[in-house]
């Protein structure tokens, strides 16, 4: 075993100090700090004769009762709720009583009781969003307060997106944040980057948070139906806090609590609903195949194929998917605490049989306080998910069978096979068969997931704001899959051995974090937050993987791989474990002058166990200042502006996300024969780094925050500009070297970017009439600075000084050779007119016009792939009860990438040797004008250049999502059914694309689905698995969902 530089004697250590730490404060505090008690009970040290009862209502400015307002006695944990008609009812105990009335968008007030018995209170609406509270790590801050660049979104705005996660519902709904589609298969998340891409080996991922405690599960493991708040972090002076682990950005979820004095609610979140193909693959008919086989006039049909045959393949394979969500939660609270328990189950069956996600989740949290000094609380998450054929590929199959192909037998009955030219017996991928395949066929993953977290908190007596606080994280995730295809199954061979695998992962992290939060006002005026922190962190991970073939039965499956009759094969790079560790140092001070001048300053140490001594610790500094120019007293006079704040900031961050034991090189197996004798040998793959250290990231940032007419309008503007150096980097060595390559610190990138949103109430309750609206703007302008050794260019991994990190290398397509075209003979000697054109870039002899060589590889061009901006929007119209909600997003600009266009894919068939060939319209001598090449032109079945055929312009603009509700909260019915509230609603997602190149050419869906490497015929090689494709994934859809959200 490789000896963890962290090792976990020094993190237990330190993990039992602090624990004892945290009992010994206990002890000391002093006895009598009193226990929690109900309004009207007998608090400790007072006389029963000094307590009497108060009432009144609480109302809004127009005078309706306000229900749900919290009233507590200043000074002491006697608290109460306002009811449905606004009444409340308090026993005070103090001599001079003084009642704090506080509602969330309303401003809180304090009223002296006096001697009176009844005290009637009348709460302002507060500035649309100036008092809410926003999430800052480690702390809460309000929103006018907030000096770093952080976006929100609540819970409620998130489920307006019904979804499996929250990466589905947050795309194109937050400025700078770029949600991408990897894949269309049931669960799956999305690719999240925020404000572009930084490193070249390590993740670009970033930093999840639940409830203060980093997450080490997987984004699929959080039910959107448990979020109260989403807050992402996205400059370093809001993310330098959490260190290494923060330079992607940092998102933090707060999960739905109750409140303290909540009385038990029972909340119930359903919908249902069918998924239907959004549009198929363009495939050709078979009329179309028919046409193209004879201007190729290359193959003829087999037996099983005749011209007069239309299979519709993709008809005979979707069917009419299934979603479903059910959550139901309690949450409520004590005089002094809250609780929140809830279940949840999610369904969501694919078009494609056999393609499934199931995941049920139970969570629940507790937070108590325990007299005048103490409080503690523990929330748990856990969830367990199945996902089944994930990795079958039978819409691989159906786009690849021949469209002319009888596969029906006299009798009407399927056949099991079929001839296809060249490419021989094919297995009938169909529906009907899939679904009929029973023990034969299992591909499954199960995962499970418990996320758990515990802490403590202690006001320190004698020092108003000082408080201590330890948080406990420990999670638990453990992943099994599970894959067996019987005999024959998906082959064209009947008598294909049946092949069997299983493979395992766990993981486990605990977390300790120590903090002490000082927050105080000092004359009304002087408003002071810091926190000092230590945490601790460790993180094991194991996986294992075996295959074999020659099940003997289909009912073994994957269950018992010892009844194989062939061998068993143990990969010894499928086999890993990691042990890793990071300790931390964190300070940070905030300052607020008059809600005017805000000033934060931060600090944070890491060091971590993956990088080399020497190396292991990196500090990370932070500063962002604030000021808010509408509280200055030369604004007073201009009521129209409510906020108009300026921000800057510095901060450091870094990444230290690559694979733990680089430093030390890495070992491989290589078989020899020594004589007769068959050996294993060892040799180097990977050089070790001894200097192997972080990868870190500056980053400015500017921003102005606005808000008009009473917050009605509001918006921010941000510019920002991230440097990277250190990039962590495999450096290739040549092969004399006898080793492949090294991890080194080689490297630096840049993201400059300009972010812009705006919200607004345009009609507020004239009638009954409610209208708002938003929309937010982002443009990442992403560039790589510098290589290895000086290098200008990495052509394995299209990698170029100067450019961003995502292009295309590759020919610039610049339309069809034409029979009239002047220099075709010099440009593509031994080529034909109707092939594909590209761009030459070479010299011009001395007419100037003539070219001076034919095309080559050094004509292929560097073709970026980013868009221009991108972003989204969103609207809802309300009328008293009935509301109607629209998002959609928009690109502008960028290369679209889809494989099923180009020669990796179906136009590598123009030939017809086999299958069947995207529907095009292809170059003929009576079709001069066409995009696509000739049938059977120069290349064959793969036309040369045939990959430039599959980039294209990668705008859009697409709503995402409808949906029509209504509350009837207002029926009588309803009310004396028990019911709070009571909405009933019916969403289309992904109903219609507005704009979009790709879309007018294929129909399809313009969002990518694939990484680089997968779902293509010819697949891009990994080191180029960040390029998102569109491929031959299962097919996006178009969903219709009814649901219901009811609380009592």
């Amino acid at each position: 075993m490789i000896k963890n530089p962290l090792t976990p004697g020094i993190l237990k250590k330190y993990f039992g100090k602090l624990l004892l730490s945290f009992t010994l404060i206990a002890m000391l505090i002093p006895a009598n700090t009193g226990t929690a008690f109900a309004s009207g009970s007998n608090p400790e040290g007072l006389n029963l004769t000094q307590q009497r009862v108060v009432t009144g209502q609480v109302t809004e400015s127009d005078g309706n009762p306000l229900p749900g307002v919290t009233v507590m006695e200043k000074g002491t944990n006697n608290g109460s709720l306002s009811d449905a008609n606004g009444q409340y009812r308090i026993a005070v105990s103090t001599a001079n009583p003084v009642l704090v009335f506080s509602f969330v968008g309303y401003t809180s007030q304090e009223v002296a009781v006096g001697s009176r018995a009844v005290v009637n209170v009348t709460l302002a609406a507060s500035d649309i969003g100036l008092e809410e509270i926003v999430v800052i790590g480690y702390g809460t801050a309000k929103k006018s307060n907030v000096t770093g660049s952080v976006a929100s979104m609540g819970g409620e705005a998130i489920r307006d997106v019904p979804s499996a996660n929250i990466s589905q519902a947050l795309q194109g709904r937050v400025s700078g944040v770029d949600m991408s589609q990897v894949s269309t298969k049931p669960g799956a998340a999305m690719q999240i980057r925020v404000r572009g891409t930084r490193s070249l080996n390590a993740s670009n991922d970033p930093l999840i948070v639940i409830d203060g405690i980093p997450f080490a599960g997987s984004i699929g493991d959080i039910s959107p139906s448990a979020i109260k708040s989403i807050d992402i972090l996205k400059d370093a002076s809001s993310t330098a806090i959490y260190g290494s682990r923060g330079a992607n950005g940092v998102i933090l979820i707060t999960t739905s609590k109750g409140y303290a004095g909540q009385q038990a609610r029972i909340s119930l979140d359903s919908y249902v609903g069918m998924k239907q193909v959004f549009a198929k693959y363009p495939m050709m008919n078979g009329p179309e195949f028919v046409a193209l086989r004879a201007a190729a006039n290359q193959y003829t049909n087999t037996l099983d194929e005749s011209n007069d045959v239309n299979t519709d393949w993709q008809d005979l394979l979707y069917r009419t998917g299934m979603v479903t969500s059910h959550d139901l939660g309690i949450t409520g609270g004590t005089q002094t605490g809250n609780y929140n328990f809830g279940v949840g189950y999610y369904r969501d069956e694919a078009v494609v049989p056999l393609q499934d996600y199931t995941r049920y989740s139970i969570r629940s949290s507790l937070d108590q306080g325990i007299g005048k000094y103490l409080r503690f609380g523990i929330s748990t998450n856990t969830n367990y998910s199945v996902t089944n054929g994930n990795n079958l590929g039978a819409v691989g199959m159906a786009l690849d069978h021949s469209p002319i192909a009888n596969i029906y037998n006299e009798d009407g009955s399927l056949k099991q096979r079929f001839m296809q030219a060249t490419s021989g017996a094919q297995w009938v991928s169909t529906r009907e068969v899939l679904e009929g395949l029973g023990d034969k066929y299992i591909d499954q993953n199960r995962a499970f997931g418990t996320y758990n977290a515990l802490y403590g908190e202690v006001k320190i007596p004698g020092i108003e704001g000082l408080k201590y606080r330890i948080n406990l994280g420990l999670n638990y995730r453990q992943s099994n899959n599970g894959s067996y295809t019987g005999v024959g199954v998906f082959s064209g061979t009947p008598s294909n051995n049946s092949t069997a695998s299983i493979s395992n992962s766990h993981t486990i992290n605990w977390a300790v974090e120590n903090l002490l939060t000082y927050d105080k006002t000092f004359a009304g005026k002087h408003q002071v937050n810091a926190v000092a922190m230590f945490s601790a962190e460790q993180s094991m991970y194991n996986s294992s993987s075996v295959s074999t073939k020659d099940i003997p039965i289909d009912a073994f499956q994957f269950y018992n791989l010892g009844q194989a009759t062939a061998d068993k094969t143990v990969n010894p790079s499928y086999q890993s474990y990691e042990l890793t560790g990071l300790l931390s140092y964190m300070g940070r001070v905030m300052y607020s002058y008059d809600s005017r001048y805000m000033v934060s300053v931060a600090a944070r140490t890491d060091g971590s166990s993956r990088l080399a001594p020497g190396q292991k610790w990196h500090t990370y500094p932070a500063v962002s200042v604030g000021w808010n120019i509408a509280n200055e007293q030369f604004m007073k006079s201009i009521s129209q502006i409510n906020l108009l704040k300026l921000r800057l900031g510095y901060g450091e961050t870094s990444n230290q996300s690559v694979a733990p034991y680089k430093t030390l090189g890495l070992l491989n197996t290589r078989p020899y024969n020594f004589g007769t004798v068959y050996s294993m040998g060892m040799y180097v793959s990977e050089l070790p780094n001894p200097t192997l250290g972080w990868e870190f990231s500056k980053t400015y940032n500017i921003g102005l925050d606005f808000g008009f007419l009473k917050n009605r309008l509001s918006g921010t503007i941000e510019y920002y500009a991230m440097y990277t150096h250190d990039v962590i980097l495999s450096v290739g060595l040549p092969a004399t070297s006898g080793v492949g390559s090294y991890m080194a610190n080689i490297g630096k990138t840049e993201n400059k970017g300009l972010e812009y949103s705006i919200d607004g109430v345009i009609i507020d309750n004239p009638n009954g009439w409610t209208w708002e609206a938003g929309v937010n703007l982002y443009a990442n302008r992403n560039k790589l600075v510098e290589l290895a050794s000086g290098q200008l260019k990495d052509e394995t991994n299209w990698w170029f000084v100067g450019h961003p990190i995502d292009v295309i290398y590759d020919y610039e397509n610049i339309g069809i050779w034409q029979e009239d075209d002047p220099y075709f003979n010099i440009l593509e000697p031994g080529g034909n007119r109707g092939m594909i054109k590209v761009k030459y870039t070479g010299d011009y002899l001395n007419d100037g016009t003539t070219p001076a060589r034919a095309i080559t590889a050094a004509d292929r061009q560097i073709i970026e792939m980013e868009p221009v901006f991108m972003g989204g929007f969103n609207t809802r119209l309300a009328y008293k009860g009935i509301d109607l909600s629209i998002i959609g997003t928009f690109k502008n600009g960028g290369i679209l990438n889809s494989v099923l266009y180009g020669s990796g894919s179906y136009l590598n068939n123009l030939n017809t040797r086999s299958g069947n060939n995207v529907r095009i319209d292809y170059w003929t001598p009576d079709n001069t004008d066409a995009k696509y090449p000739k049938p059977n032109g120069v290349g064959g079945d793969n036309p040369k250049y045939g990959s430039t055929m599959g980039y294209f312009d990668a705008s859009y603009l697409k709503v995402r999502t409808i949906t029509l509700g209504y509350y009837l909260d207002s029926n009588e019915w309803v009310k004396r059914a028990g019911f709070k509230t009571l909405r009933v609603y019916a969403t289309v997602q992904n109903p219609f694309v507005l704009f979009s190149p790709y879309t007018k050419e294929s129909g399809m869906d313009p969002e990518t689905n694939s990484y680089g490497n997968e779902n293509a015929a010819v697949p891009l090689s990994g080191s180029l698995r960040r390029l998102l494709t569109i491929g031959t994934n299962t097919p996006a859809t178009r969903n219709y969902m009814i649901g219901i959200n009811m609380t009592f």
